[in-house]
């Protein structure tokens, strides 16, 4: 497996139409995916006191996050609308490779800030609703 530059990591955000087109949040610096997994202990006294896990049990969730230089992109505002409305949205996740999950977020967490000798600048999060799908290129 070759290695992927971090600047081809990227997070598209949908435009809600019913043919729906997903375009990269711009102005991004970095980018970060975690797929979480709720364990299950199922350790009983016949474990010979060694943890059990349920297997399949719990529940699965994504966090994404990223920050990044504001360019008043339109993706950027459809970005801040939607954390205003705390809707639930479609999103992709887009790697070098072409491989992709996709699935329904909600901006949980949308930061701005600046120095006034600097950029303006934003940090963003975002959880998963429901199964995201990823798509092997």
């Amino acid at each position: 497996m070759a290695a992927e530059k971090g600047r081809a990591f990227l997070i598209k955000i949908g435009n809600g139409e019913a043919s729906e087109a997903f375009e990269i949040i711009g102005g991004m610096r970095s980018t970060s995916f975690k797929i979480n997994n709720e364990m299950v202990d199922a350790t009983h006294k016949g474990s010979g006191g060694w943890r059990e896990i349920l297997a399949g049990a719990g529940i699965r969730h994504i966090s994404l996050s990223g920050s990044g230089i504001f360019t008043n992109s339109a993706a950027e505002k459809n970005l801040q609308a939607k954390a205003m409305t705390s809707s639930v949205d479609n999103y992709e996740i887009i790697f070098e490779s072409g491989d992709k999950f996709k699935g329904a977020f909600q901006v949980t967490h949308l930061e701005y800030s600046g120095d006034h000798n600097g950029e303006r600048s934003y940090n963003m999060a975002f959880e998963s609703s429901g199964a995201v799908v990823f798509t092997e290129v």
